[in-house]
């Protein structure tokens, strides 16, 4: 297959228009067939409840070229449970997991000439969302809905190399306690642009979110999981009902215990405990482990022994050992790794 003429090695991480995304509608009480199309754009009526009320929910995941040369994905099932999960909570009618992973495989296959080749840094970034599509003007869920799933190809989320971030402490709330923190709603992102405006106006590159009821816990940033390693080795993980449960945290998690063979805890940690760890970083599908070298907290400045020039030792091997699995050069465990093409 003749791939399009890009600079991949080049690549930014953003937006750029494939040659066709899925959509499937909500209409009667039911989901109809999807269908991919090749038109980019959404037309919705001015009512629509995505536009009055923010239900909306959303995924993300990759496409990997591997050193074979095939077209895999990795764990769509997981964001198909996520996404299941997140409509039930929004009172959104669930988009079967199944069709999901059908969805994700159809879009990837067409688009297949927009996959970044082995060893360029670039991968295929695949969005699925699902938001209400029918008018509602009083505050209730709506009766119609669409899902839909784009893909475009990006490049390394850090250009140059990855270098430890400088995070604060942000004065704001992410989630509210009992809210929907939990879930991957673009409401709790709108949440987080202004405090994320206002660290990246102090300086920083993010924000460290602490628990909404007590303001003593870590919990996240406004888009990755914390993962912390002890001087003597073991993973740390913070634990909240309002975290999101990040799939690459999970996936991290597994390959420190089964793969490098460490120690994992995941509980709740408390902010007073962090000057203690040796290492820290962020989990997401965008860079997989950002590290973190330094959080300040007002006067307070706490900088991991790990420092500001390269990430921590372990870090590196998590993110090396994942990545390996993604990109087919270490063997992965069962049912991680879809084969697409």
């Amino acid at each position: 297959m003749e791939k399009k003429d890009l600079d991949w090695g080049n690549l930014g991480f953003g937006y750029m228009t494939t040659d066709y995304r899925f959509v499937a509608n909500y209409k009667d009480g039911k989901w109809e067939k999807g269908e991919l199309i090749t038109d980019p754009n959404v037309t919705i009526n001015e009512c629509a409840g995505i536009l009055q009320y923010c239900q909306e929910i959303f995924e993300g995941l990759k496409a990997y070229t591997t050193k074979d040369g095939d077209i895999v994905c990795f764990r769509p099932d997981m964001n198909a449970e996520r996404m299941y999960d997140s409509a039930k909570r929004l009172e959104m009618p669930p988009f079967p997991k199944e069709e999901f992973v059908n969805a994700i495989v159809e879009t990837v296959k067409a688009n297949a000439a927009w996959v970044p080749p082995y060893g360029s840094g670039a991968t295929l970034y695949i969005r699925p969302y699902m938001f209400a599509s029918g008018p509602v003007i009083g505050v209730k869920p709506a009766d119609e809905y669409q899902f839909r799933v784009f893909c475009t190809p990006v490049g390394p989320y850090f250009k140059g190399g990855i270098k430890p971030l400088t995070l604060c402490v942000s004065q704001f709330d992410r989630a509210a306690p009992r809210g929907t923190g939990h879930i991957k709603a673009g409401l709790n992102y709108a949440m987080s642009l202004h405090a994320h405006s206002v660290a990246h106006a102090n300086g920083f590159d993010e924000n460290m979110f602490l628990d909404p009821a007590t303001r003593t816990y870590v919990e996240e940033t406004g888009g990755a999981n914390f993962l912390f390693v002890t001087k003597d080795g073991e993973i740390v993980t913070p634990k909240s009902d309002s975290i999101l449960p990040s799939i690459t945290r999970r996936s991290l998690i597994y390959v420190a215990e089964h793969y490098l063979g460490l120690k994992v805890s995941h509980r709740p940690v408390k902010f007073e405990e962090i000057k203690d760890f040796a290492e820290c970083g962020l989990c997401g599908t965008a860079a997989v482990i950002s590290p973190v070298g330094r959080v300040v907290n007002g006067d307070e400045v706490i900088t991991f022994p790990s420092g500001m020039e390269e990430p921590g030792e372990i870090t590196k091997k998590l993110l090396d050992t994942l990545t390996g699995i993604q990109q087919g050069r270490i063997e992965a465990p069962e049912g991680w790794i879809k084969k697409i093409l």
